[in-house]
């Protein structure tokens, strides 16, 4: 397969307008496939520049508006807790000030208490009958991005012995679980 020819400034901004047709992005992750699509060095990333910059003065590019979307549809679709939603955004190259801005807002009224019980019914979780499924329904709550109080709480109203509860203590150290 040969390689594809470097794109001009105009060809890059009619892929850019295809990728952002198929699904939004980042403008962080349409640098990284633009990339691929210039020649190498300072004139390709001038190329890319340009291209980022026309695109977000036509309002195809705007990672704020990405940010308060992506917030939007993981809460109501996925039920994810605001660690989760903010931590995909950074892994998706959105500022950091953008994500706080957009996460607050996002969840500022939100019960994270509720959503945690809508997440463990959505994924059909019930109530855990012994130490080890009580860890498995932990790992997946601080997987979601819920906090442990929440999480704790949660196991408490279901009746866990605290025996179990404090068996878990030593996961919310385990790097796995995030």
């Amino acid at each position: 397969m040969k390689p594809k020819p470097h794109l001009n400034e105009s060809g890059l901004y009619d892929y850019a307008i295809k990728a952002l047709g198929r699904h939004m992005r980042t403008e962080a992750e349409l640098r990284r496939l633009m990339r691929m699509r210039v020649e190498p060095g300072d004139r390709g990333t001038a190329i890319i520049d340009a291209t980022i910059a026309r695109l977000k003065e036509n309002g195809y590019l705007d990672d704020a508006a990405y940010a308060e979307i992506y917030a939007r549809l993981r809460q109501q679709n996925e039920k994810l807790g605001q660690r989760r939603v903010s931590q995909n955004l950074t892994q998706k190259g959105v500022s950091r000030q953008i994500i706080t801005d957009a996460v607050e807002a996002r969840y500022a009224d939100t019960d994270e208490e509720a959503l945690a019980r809508q997440h463990l019914d959505r994924k059909r979780i019930r109530k855990p009958v012994n130490e080890k499924e009580t860890a498995r329904v932990m790992r997946r709550l601080v997987a979601a991005g819920f906090s442990t109080s929440v999480i704790y709480k949660i196991l408490r109203q279901w009746n866990i012995p605290d025996e179990s509860l404090s068996a878990l203590d030593n996961l919310e150290e385990d790097p796995k679980c995030e």
